[in-house]
């Protein structure tokens, strides 16, 4: 449930509200709006008389929220929540498109660098790779650990853009949040619980892949666990569905989008790469994706996907890369935002 404070509600009455329900076993969170004041108590109403609150200095109403998912919905916060990463970059609704390119695995330093500075002059704002890569088979690549973390930093350094990668296990949490500017869940770690939990006491902005075989609902349950611990910093990521169909990779649901923007105050952005897995067929997603609403892309860039270790198949040429952005700025432009 959440209260709703009174406009002129004091900070004294906001805490002795919040105390109350700490004592009867609520977790308690709090959103100060610009007009008021909304406390989030997740827990067993039937451990407290509703009156007793709704009788407190203070206190305007009580809305009980009739979705599994509190925090992250759209009954517990109206306004659209920004992410801010390092150099300015903020995600979310009315902000500039953010556009996270990279490739799929850093291979070295040198061949991460050449990747970073093109994906840089083109345009994008926050580069992507993968230090630590989960893979369907045991014997392939794996990623280059801590040095490609350091390899990153590095990128970030020459060019100003912060980066963003994945951690795959609680017990390197703490060191993937020592050099990246934001956390990646993976779709694959989407239900794992107990690492949602651990980047959720990070102060570190999240990016949270949609499972392959996941509803929104369930989605959204993996957002709740982030935000339950206190870091409110989330972004989801749309990055395509298991279906019957094996023409692509995956199956995009951009109907996902919309959706998730009427469910939820967290911003969303789509990986046309993965959600197709075929690089000729990227920049159509990726328009489709704008036009959708999303608050920015996901991209895979390589300078030569036919040797890249992992995933060329799906990634794109600096110079289709480059033509890309030009033709993004249009549908951007298009439906009030900007690039």
């Amino acid at each position: 449930m959440i209260i709703i404070m009174k406009p002129d509600a004091t900070k004294e009455q906001i805490g002795l509200v919040a105390e109350k329900l700490k004592k009867h076993g609520f977790g308690v969170h709090l959103s100060p709006g610009a007009e008021r004041t909304v406390i989030g108590a997740i827990g067993d109403k039937s451990a407290i008389q509703l009156e007793s609150i709704q009788m407190m200095p203070g206190v305007s109403e009580i809305v009980p929220i009739r979705k599994p998912y509190k925090l992250v919905s759209r009954e517990f916060q109206k306004a659209d929540t920004i992410v801010e990463l390092a150099g300015g970059v903020r995600i979310g609704a009315g902000q500039k498109i953010a556009v996270m390119a990279g490739p799929c695995s850093v291979e070295g330093e040198r061949e991460f660098m050449e990747a970073a500075e093109a994906v840089k002059q083109a345009g994008a704002n926050v580069l992507r790779g993968g230090a630590f890569k989960p893979r369907t088979s045991p014997y392939a690549f794996q990623g280059l650990g801590e040095q490609g973390l350091k390899f990153m930093a590095k990128a970030r350094e020459r060019t100003g853009l912060p980066f963003v990668t994945e951690v795959m296990d609680t017990r390197d949490v703490e060191l993937v949040a020592k050099y990246a500017d934001m956390l990646q869940i993976g779709a694959r770690n989407m239900a794992n619980f107990n690492l949602l939990k651990e980047v959720g006491k990070t102060k570190k902005p999240i990016l949270l892949k949609r499972g392959p075989g996941s509803t929104i609902q369930e989605w959204l349950m993996s957002a709740e666990y982030v935000l339950s611990e206190g870091n409110k910093q989330v972004v989801l990521c749309e990055r395509g569905i298991r279906t019957f169909e094996t023409a692509t990779r995956n199956t995009l649901d951009l109907n996902a989008v919309p959706v998730v923007k009427k469910l939820t105050h967290l911003p969303i952005i789509v990986d046309p790469s993965h959600g197709t897995g075929e690089w000729d067929l990227v920049p159509a997603m990726a328009r489709a994706g704008l036009a959708a609403g999303a608050d920015g892309l996901m991209i895979e860039v390589h300078p030569r996907p036919d040797e890249a270790m992992s995933d060329g198949a799906q990634s794109l040429k600096p110079d289709t890369f480059q033509k890309l952005m030009a033709e993004l700025k249009a549908v951007a432009a298009a439906v009030g935002r900007r690039l």
